[in-house]
């Protein structure tokens, strides 16, 4: 369905045409004074010098050719803009189009096109903390909002499950245990299904062996076993498989409980089988290079405005990086799944990291020359006082007792105003808590940091998820008293407050168009919160459910419904939903 801007442009690029000017000029924005009109086009400013005569003169010469029943307003105004009102049939004939039409008529624009979305970046047998939350939430949006647009979609979690801390879980067993079976290199038989530990001693073993990497012997240790590891070692894997299972486990319930979920659970270790061709393939075209002892790929540019390190493809005792592995994913995906756009979403301190992955993979050829390379980095998520958010003993929150403080809060809310019955309470508050923590992390600019404050977060008032929640309530409560309303069709406005939320409601494509070509989820936030904004004006200043006029309660519930429809849609591309009652 086209864009409302797009088919008013097109007409007044017609009437510029008519009038002898170029269709150029004819383009149309969104009033910057809505007190005086809804759109405006501004041509015959720009128009003037390339015809010499008065703006105001061309302006009036359109104006004469755009008459019609689209408009109740056309007028050329000193120095020469032209003003435009939609009439209120034009007005209901597109929200009607929007209202039968499927995903309310917003273009496919993705459609043929495959995205893969690297988000979540979770460290198998570490627990998530709060620096996973904004990851897992924003790039999950991404990837719903590209959904809805059309692309086919796979986000991919990208364990980081390959390094040097599994070779510190082995080397710290051993120390632990060393009786067992897959510390015997001679040993054929089968070993135990069962792991060796448990997730909680699994999750202390890590810091505690990270802690000893300053001591030499123990980091020879755990840097062979990561060798031996990467290099088939039988028990090593073994180990290895125990440690995935029982971390990929608890990461599902994590992620699950946030509402994130991952259409492939690939790692580290299943781009390293790519790594030696690739490799020796880059070396062989000269793409890498030798320096001091190490295989770079030089990635300066013509035109860079600093210092553009090479990107390091084989350090020097011949071991891989990050880089090594982002590059052979990069050649995973595009032999999988060959597709147009990745996206990745990390802390917007790996932008130089990026930057020279990216360069490399265009270099080497990894990735065809149109294929997007995008790096959505993010801010950082302080305390409600500014500063890095920390536990009481100064430690690093997990992100499950993140949710669970935010749920426990909420609950309290919901508890003391008697919300909703004592058996929808748990379901209630559980949609409510996600709703705030989303909407307070995704209504901010991603890149931007910002600071998490429960108490903000959690009001009902102000730009907040429950404030949008309860707006969705508050119109299925009018929909249930009123009764059959899905076959009701848009009717045009029968006041102010109708015209406004209309004028609201036909800014959809636009919003959803820009906060996918942004890579900015906030973008949503802000269309629902001044949709969410037009409703409730709407409903305080009209009577819905007493007017007597059928006609006009029956326009009036179509509209409220579709508010409903658009703004339940918009929160699920957030993450979250809305309960049934608040």
């Amino acid at each position: 369905m086209e864009k409302i801007l797009d088919i008013i442009s097109k007409k007044m690029e017609q009437a510029f045409m008519d009038a002898g000017y170029d269709a150029s000029y004819g383009r149309v924005t969104v009033s910057n004074r809505p007190d005086l009109c809804q759109y405006q086009c501004n041509g015959a400013l720009s128009a003037a010098k390339a015809y010499k005569c008065a703006p105001i003169q061309i302006a009036n010469a359109v104006v004469e050719h755009l008459s019609g029943a689209d408009f109740s307003m056309c007028q050329a105004v000193m120095p020469g803009f032209i003003n435009l009102n939609l009439s209120d049939s034009f007005l209901a004939s597109y929200l009607e189009g929007m209202r039968t039409a499927p995903d309310f008529g917003v273009e496919k624009i993705g459609a043929g096109q495959t995205v893969v979305v690297d988000y979540g970046g979770a460290n198998v047998a570490k627990p998530l903390h709060i620096g996973h939350l904004r990851p897992a939430i924003i790039g999950e949006s991404l990837k719903r909002l590209h959904k809805f647009l059309g692309y086919n979609t796979i986000g991919d979690i990208h364990m980081g499950d390959w390094g040097l801390q599994m070779g510190l879980i082995i080397a710290e067993l051993q120390e632990r245990q060393p009786e067992l079976p897959y510390f015997d290199p001679d040993f054929t038989g089968e070993y135990p299904t069962e792991a060796p530990f448990t997730l909680s001693e699994l999750e202390e073993m890590y810091p505690t062996a990270s802690g000893k990497k300053s001591d030499p012997v123990f980091s020879q240790k755990a840097h062979q076993a990561t060798f031996e590891l990467q290099n088939g070692r039988r028990g090593y894997r073994a180990i290895w498989r125990h440690i995935m299972n029982i971390s990929v486990a608890d990461l599902r319930k994590n992620y699950d409980n946030l509402n994130v979920y991952f259409e492939q659970w690939l790692g580290e270790s299943d781009a390293d089988p790519y790594i030696p061709a690739m490799v020796e393939d880059m070396k062989a075209r000269g793409i890498a290079v030798q320096s001091e002892g190490a295989w770079v790929i030089p990635v300066e540019e013509e035109g860079d405005k600093k210092e553009m390190p090479p990107c390091i493809l084989v350090k020097s005792d011949g071991s891989s990086i990050y880089a090594t592995t982002d590059l052979a994913t990069m050649v995973q995906r595009m032999q999988d799944w060959n597709p147009d756009k990745m996206l990745y979403v990390t802390d917007k301190r790996q932008n130089l990291h990026f930057e020279q992955v990216f360069r490399a993979a265009r270099k080497a050829g990894i990735v065809r020359p149109e294929t997007v390379l995008e790096h959505i980095g993010f801010g950082t998520m302080n305390g409600a006082d500014g500063k890095p958010f920390k536990t009481r003993d100064g430690g690093v929150l997990r992100l499950e007792q993140l949710i669970s403080d935010m749920t426990d809060f909420v609950r309290s809310k919901v508890l003391e105003n008697k919300i909703v019955s004592d058996d929808e309470v748990e379901e209630t508050t559980r949609k409510i808590a996600m709703g705030a923590l989303k909407y307070g992390d995704l209504s901010n600019q991603p890149t931007k940091d910002y600071n998490f404050d429960m108490e903000r977060f959690a009001a009902f008032e102000g730009n907040t998820g429950p404030y949008i929640l309860y707006t969705i309530v508050r119109i299925k409560s009018i929909l249930a008293r009123y009764g059959a309303w899905e076959q009701l069709p848009i009717a045009p406005p029968a006041n102010e407050y109708a015209k406004e939320l209309m004028l609201c409601i036909t800014k959809l494509s636009p919003a959803l168009e820009s906060a996918l070509r942004t890579s900015s989820p906030n973008l949503i936030c802000a269309y629902i919160y001044e949709l969410a904004g037009a409703v409730n004006k709407f409903y305080h200043e009209t009577r819905i459910l007493t007017e007597e006029n059928e006609a006009l309660q029956q326009g009036y519930i179509s509209l409220i419904a579709l508010s409903k429809s658009i703004l339940e849609q918009c929160i699920d591309l957030l993450g979250f939903s809305a309960p049934e009652k608040m």
